[in-house]
């Protein structure tokens, strides 16, 4: 009995088995090409490249021997102030220097604070939160960082936090560690209390760079730019480089109108 039933077993897994090879396989007849598998490419491409910047890029090189004198400085110093006429290409240098430092790895994150204070007019409150009211202050560092990093990889910095644009009012109670690069620009309209507040954040190592022009200041009364410069001559890891008329690279016409206004100066 037993050797009966193990026959009709044996006999039934050989049927099941001649209808499975007699089934046309499915699976087989869809043929897929290693192309088709292997050149998806995700709809947003720009997130491939959206941290490594472009190693097209021109290496940064100073355009006049001051601007070399300046980059000097700020590699040399824990703190150097920029002051001079407009055109110098002091804001450019500091922040193409951040930005090379950023890349580079030889620092964390960079910050850029300046005072929000309006050239001549008040433009009142401006829509959004706050860091698209104060957006409009610091777009001429976005443009130079765009163009050192890339579009791309200056979002993705500033999405994460290596890349950190505050109002010059709230840096109070922070402390600068020594894998930061920050600039102050706009440095002539800021009050002697506040450059005071942002000087003490200086930590250990940190590079701090404070660019301005005495002469352009947008506030009453003394500003914190001439009175940190005439207060700090001589310390130890502090620099002052002072730019010329001479200097000015922004343009021909740009040097021309700087003597006229300051004619009596």
């Amino acid at each position: 009995m037993a050797k009966r039933n193990r026959a009709r077993s044996a006999s039934n897994r050989q049927k099941q088995e001649g209808r499975k090879s007699r089934q046309p396989n499915r699976q087989s007849s869809t043929k897929f090409s290693s192309a088709d598998i292997f050149t998806l490419r995700p709809i947003n491409t720009h997130l491939e490249t959206a941290y490594t910047p472009s190693s097209a890029r021109e290496p940064l090189q100073a355009r006049t021997r001051s601007q070399k004198k300046y980059m000097c400085a700020i590699k040399s110093n824990c703190l150097t102030f920029g002051i001079g006429p407009a055109g110098t290409g002091k804001s450019y240098c500091a922040t193409a220097m951040a930005a090379e430092a950023l890349a580079n790895g030889r620092i964390e994150r960079i910050i850029l604070t300046r005072p929000a204070v309006e050239a001549g007019e008040q433009l009142g409150h401006l829509p959004g939160d706050l860091e698209e009211k104060f957006s409009v202050y610091i777009d001429p560092f976005r443009d130079i960082l765009n163009e050192r990093l890339g579009k791309g990889a200056v979002e993705y910095n500033l999405r994460h936090g290596r890349i950190v644009a505050v109002p010059l009012a709230f840096m109070r109670g922070k402390t600068f560690g020594a894998d930061t690069f920050v600039i102050l620009d706009e440095a002539q309209n800021t009050s002697i209390a506040q450059m005071k507040m942002f000087l003490t954040r200086i930590g250990e190592d940190s590079k701090v760079v404070v660019n301005g022009d005495v002469k352009q200041s947008d506030i009453r009364g003394s500003n914190g730019l001439a009175d940190a410069v005439e207060r700090l001559k001589g310390l130890p890891a502090v620099f002052i480089h002072e730019f010329e008329r001479d200097d000015i690279v922004r343009s021909g016409l740009v040097r021309a109108l700087i003597d006229r206004y300051e004619v009596d100066e």
